[in-house]
């Protein structure tokens, strides 16, 4: 493990090194000749240490563990990290990616105010046109181009590239890898449909890596959404934060790799074939287009209903814990104590200072440690969806004290790794391979805690990068 701290550092500090002559002349590149680039990066390498360490603990054999793919996992996030950040061409490709996502955003929208006219022109109640009207109708589009995308077999394309890649450098079994590379684009339970008919042989560490792969990555409909949420009406935002979703949603498959053949190494035999499915999604254009809709409304309302439900019972328990907060008068204290950014006692005071510690050893700011602690907090126990509310709102209203911590928290969030996936993917995942019904739901908590060390190792990486 030491080796391979060694050997990405030295890979790494180069290029913090000459991060000054690829941003050009500025005060950001006095900020990093004076090293404070370089506690950021001893800092990240804490992080990095802790998260590998938490997943060496929960591992299920920690003699089989193959440290030269937690090495190569951790070098490819490193490597499109600092692209995103420092290399011209590379950025140039995930912006033109994030301008493509906010261009689909504005078309959807065209949509949206002919069907909602009267609701866009009456500006009064933004709450209902930034959500109810402006995000799930995104989430409908996105989920109907995905669908025409994977008829016409462009999809597949994409993502065989990235298997072939995977299975090569990282030497893991060519269905496992697919199900990975799906997730960048598709569900956590509609990746798996490329590689259903080899869940059923399927060892456990594979079957695994699906588990994982669906839970540290998100689906790309609902990414848009996330642009809404943390961009708003600001263009240059919106790219911004289109950027680094779709950074965080790539990264999180090599991330997935090593986090989860830590916890669950290799121990068989495997097939390297790639092989991707050949079942369509529609009998033609108009079909998978409809298909693809109908499966969006669902999705949408799916959203709008679970949102409504977790935030009335974030609501409840808020008022609960506010009642014995003044019966015991620690409403009044924590107010004190956090100079205002908690007004009692709550759920998200409890999450965030449960988190902070980890918080702190991931790299973010001691300032911020307690506000990315409860979003983090609120994405687990809640869903992504409400953990990207809290951090637009956190965010417009000037909260944090450093960018560093948002775009750290855009990372941490971008997964779906909460309580409510364990069951969507025994039901899901389970319904295509029913004789793996039983290891799903063995691995399920397991898979949970894999999926959130994959989304946090992702976020260390490039606070560490960011300075």
């Amino acid at each position: 493990m030491k080796k391979i701290f060694s050997i990405l550092g030295l890979f790494v500090l180069p290029f913090i090194s000459s991060a000054q002559d690829l941003l050009g002349s500025s005060e950001h590149d006095i900020v990093l000749s004076e090293g404070i680039s370089m506690e950021s990066f001893f800092r990240g390498v804490l992080g990095m240490a802790v998260l590998l360490a938490i997943a060496f603990l929960f591992s299920r054999n920690r003699k089989r563990i193959s440290w030269r793919v937690v090495g190569i996992g951790l070098a490819f996030q490193l490597v499109l990290a600092l692209g995103v950040l420092y290399v011209p061409f590379i950025q140039a490709i995930f912006e033109i990616g994030g301008r493509a996502f906010v261009k689909i955003i504005d078309f959807t929208q065209e949509g949206t105010k002919f069907l909602f006219a009267s609701f866009i022109s009456n500006t009064i109640d933004s709450p209902l046109i930034n959500f109810a009207i402006m995000i799930l109708p995104t989430i409908i589009f996105f989920s109907a181009l995905t669908s025409v995308l994977f008829y016409l077999g462009i999809i597949q394309k994409i993502v065989f590239g990235l298997a072939w890649v995977m299975t090569k450098t990282m030497k893991i079994s060519g269905a496992e890898s697919l199900s990975v590379a799906g997730n960048i684009f598709l569900g956590q339970t509609e990746s798996p449909l490329m590689i259903k008919a080899y869940l059923e042989r399927m060892n456990k560490s594979e079957i695994y890596l699906v588990m994982v792969g669906g839970m540290a990555t998100v689906a790309g409909g609902v990414l848009a959404a996330y642009i809404g949420f943390l961009g708003g009406d600001d263009p240059v935002q919106r790219v911004m934060f289109a950027k680094h979703l779709l950074t965080a949603s790539v990264m999180a498959a090599p991330g997935a790799v090593v986090i989860s053949k830590i916890l669950v190494p290799q121990t068989d035999e495997i097939n390297t074939d790639i092989k991707v499915t050949k079942e369509k999604v529609g009998s033609n254009f108009l079909d998978a287009l409809s298909n693809g809709t109908t499966e969006g409304l669902k999705l949408a309302v799916n959203v709008a209903a679970m949102l409504l439900v977790f935030i009335a019972f974030i609501a409840m328990i808020n008022y609960f814990f506010f009642k014995i907060g003044d019966i015991t008068s620690l409403n009044e204290k924590i107010l004190a104590l956090t100079n205002g950014k908690y007004q009692g006692l709550n759920l998200q005071f409890i999450l965030g200072y449960t988190f902070a510690p980890l918080m702190w050893l991931l790299g973010v700011n001691s300032a911020d440690i307690t506000l990315v602690g409860s979003v983090l907090g609120e994405k687990i126990i809640s869903s992504e969806f409400v953990g990207y509310i809290s951090l637009g709102h956190l965010k417009d209203g000037g909260a944090f004290m450093y960018q560093k911590s948002i775009i750290m928290a855009t990372y941490m969030l971008c997964g779906f790794a909460n309580f409510a996936s364990i069951g969507i993917q025994i039901g899901g995942i389970g319904s295509l391979a029913p004789g793996k019904r039983t290891q799903l739901a063995k691995f399920g908590f397991l898979a949970l805690i894999g999926g959130t060390l994959a989304s946090l190792l992702s976020a260390t990486i490039i606070g560490m990068i960011m300075g």
